[in-house]
């Protein structure tokens, strides 16, 4: 007695096909399971036992061959305990065969046969589709994310009895149906404003540039002075997320299980790891190859508190992926490329105390503590960083102030309006914000005015800036023209770039 059915494996963002081909025979009862399963997949054993005979279907005491193909991938997770399950039944012949090739099955069984929500919904919808499959019958719980998929029959199910009466024709399920413009409308709603934050009018105009040219930010002040409130309110001011772009990050929160229950991202992704993240962790990796926090904050923003606490080598991974967009993960089981496209935002103190900078209290760090503590933030790292800038003790008057500050939603169209024309003339390059051009680039598109120049040559020479400082202060300069609606770089642009060159200048 044989029988096939389907589910998929997850690798990297993407899933593949698999068929479950369940043969039963005589023999001494056991079951032996082969095509490379992962420890929780040869679990499902029990499970599934427990699963059957809760429901009332019997469990053949013969020997039961499961075969997960293709056999040279590794497969991983609790996803298959439904389909081993329904291969099971139908061996027995318990369920019509016909509709069994038609569909992919997915889901954790618990003991008493209910279908329980997993990780990767989405993806597999996407390859159920391509493979040309009518139908995919998953836990009800990621029934809407897989039905953000198009063009196939989305089915919810609550427990293995139910699955096994709609393949009989016996229950009628109402396939899943989202309308995507809505939902994505829905969830499009950020839970901070930049009106929130009192002060500071300057660090906002450096993080508006940052968003309108795609510039990495890092923020120096000290404690208390709304560095993390101000990082955590950049994604409100990012370009709107695009569908296409939407579909991307929800892949990957998808695989990794941090959707928390939605079906679609539809703002931009905002993470703040710990600094006690290993590299592993914030770049990916693990046995089988997991997304890590770069991934994660694809089409978003990765924000780094306390940069200088981080472990050295775990900065020193994020160069690659911040040059690239990407980030390969290359482990025994073989190599996979996730997406990495991310603005980075890091926060550091001026000095091991945290009030060099400020006006009331008394810095006593001394200037060996003070070049010791910056160092933790390489040189290498800090060239990947456009903009640097001070954010110094917010002022009382200020802080209870009742006039609200100007609202996100303000910004934000400035930045798409200043985008739009980046995507114009980067039209034929492929990139799309002024911080990923490349040297020719700049010499085409970042053109100054002759007085702009001298004082770029003056603070060159009197600040000893690097040549790499003066791309980053023309990219920079590019965006603040392009806010300003001018096709050429003016002086004023090149002395607002100059400014956001904090740890460029000397300290004392």
């Amino acid at each position: 007695m044989l029988s096939r059915i389907y589910g998929a494996a997850l690798h990297g963002i993407e899933a593949l096909k698999v068929a479950v081909e369940v043969d039963i025979a005589s023999g001494l009862p056991e079951m032996v399971m082969v095509g490379l399963p992962a420890g929780a997949v040869r679990e499902s054993k029990v499970r599934v036992r427990a699963a059957l005979r809760n429901c009332g279907y019997p469990f053949p005491p013969q020997r039961i061959t499961i075969n997960l193909a293709p056999a040279d991938v590794k497969k991983e997770g609790s996803g298959y305990d439904l389909p081993m399950a329904m291969g099971i039944v139908a061996a027995q012949g318990a369920v019509q065969p016909a509709r069994l090739s038609d569909h992919l099955l997915l889901g954790e069984l618990s003991l008493d046969g209910a279908v329980k929500p997993v990780r990767g919904a989405l993806p597999i919808a996407a390859a159920a589709r391509r493979q040309g499959l009518k139908g995919l019958i998953l836990p009800r719980a990621n029934s809407a994310e897989a039905a953000v998929v198009q063009d196939i029959d989305v089915f919810g199910v609550d427990s293995l009895a139910e699955v096994v009466e709609f393949l009989n024709g016996e229950r009628e399920v109402e396939p899943t149906r989202v309308d995507l413009a809505r939902l994505f409308r829905q969830h499009a709603v950020h839970d901070a404003d930049f009106s929130d934050v009192r002060g500071q009018l300057h660090v906002k105009r450096a993080l508006e540039v940052a968003a309108a040219g795609g510039h990495n930010v890092l923020l120096m002040g000290p404690p208390g002075s709304g560095k993390t409130m101000l990082a955590k309110r950049l994604p409100t001011v990012l370009p709107d997320l695009t569908l296409a772009e939407a579909l991307e990050t929800t892949k990957i929160h998808s695989v990794t299980g941090a959707l928390g229950g939605r079906a679609l991202v539809a703002v931009r992704p905002f993470r703040a790891p710990h600094h006690t993240i290993s590299d592993a962790g914030l770049v990916g990796g693990g046995t089988i190859p997991k997304p890590g926090e770069v991934s994660l904050a694809h089409n978003g923003v990765l924000f780094l508190d306390e940069a200088p606490e981080f472990h050295r080598n775990v900065l020193e991974v994020l160069r690659q992926p911040l040059e690239d967009g990407q980030i390969t993960v290359v482990r025994a089981a073989g190599a996979i490329d996730y997406p990495a496209a991310f603005m980075l935002v890091a926060a550091m103190n001026p000095c091991p105390c945290g009030f060099f900078s400020d006006p009331q209290k008394e810095c006593r760090c001394t200037p060996t503590q003070i070049a010791r503590y910056r160092s933790r933030v390489s040189g290498p790292l800090l060239d990947r960083i456009d903009i640097q800038v001070e954010v110094p003790a917010v002022e009382y008057e200020a802080l209870v102030s009742r006039s609200p500050g100007e609202p996100s939603v303000a910004i934000r169209e400035r930045v798409n309006q200043a985008r739009r024309v980046q995507v114009e003339r980067f039209a034929e390059t492929g990139i799309h914000a002024n911080a990923h051009m490349s040297a020719r680039d700049v010499r085409r598109y970042c053109l100054v005015e002759a007085a702009g120049e001298q004082l770029l040559e003056t603070a060159i020479k009197r600040l000893g800036l690097s040549a790499r400082a003066y791309v980053r202060i023309l990219k920079v300069a590019r965006t603040i023209a392009d806010l300003a609606g001018n096709e050429e770089i003016r002086t004023p642009h090149v002395a607002e770039a100059i400014q956001y060159r904090s740890l460029d200048r000397p300290p004392f």
